[in-house]
């Protein structure tokens, strides 16, 4: 058995996520956000969340997924990545489930139309899901993050 890992699990469309637990600050309901010019479309614009100005990146438009309207399942997933707050906007958040390291895989080269840098790997759960597990510095990568960290500022 590997090191069991805590993993909170949201949906895009039909697919399931995963990120750990520890990189998660808060989950939040969707909220107003301020748009932000000459950021990407899939910057969708800054929350105040007490009293913190974070940058707020809609997943589906990362990924080159179509964008969907929001819902009352619609959530905000506070991630930190070093020292950075981000928060992602995902169809929902569902679960905390424990996976075991020695259960995920490695990427194929695409998933669901998102190419593997994005992925650290597949888990699988012991229910028999398959879990896409996010690469969260790759998915917030060096040039972006530059970008949310002047927002930020």
């Amino acid at each position: 058995m590997g090191q069991e890992l805590k993993v909170i699990v949201f949906a895009l469309g039909a697919e399931e996520y995963g990120v750990e637990v520890e990189k998660v600050k808060t989950i939040e309901r969707m909220q107003p956000m301020t748009r932000v010019p000459k950021t990407p479309a899939f910057i969708k614009g800054v929350i105040n969340l007490r009293g913190v100005v974070t940058p707020v990146i809609d997943l589906r438009g990362r990924f080159g997924l179509e964008e969907t309207e929001y819902t009352d399942n619609t959530r905000i997933i506070i991630v930190a990545v070093g020292d950075l707050e981000v928060g992602l906007i995902v169809d929902s958040a569902n679960d905390v489930i424990d996976v075991d390291e020695d259960h995920i895989e490695e990427p194929p080269e695409v998933v669901g139309g998102i190419k593997a840098k994005y992925l650290r790997g597949i888990a699988k759960t012991g229910d028999d899901r398959l879990l896409v597990m996010l690469n969260l510095s790759e998915v917030l990568n060096k040039n972006e993050i530059i970008q949310l960290e002047q927002i930020g500022e």
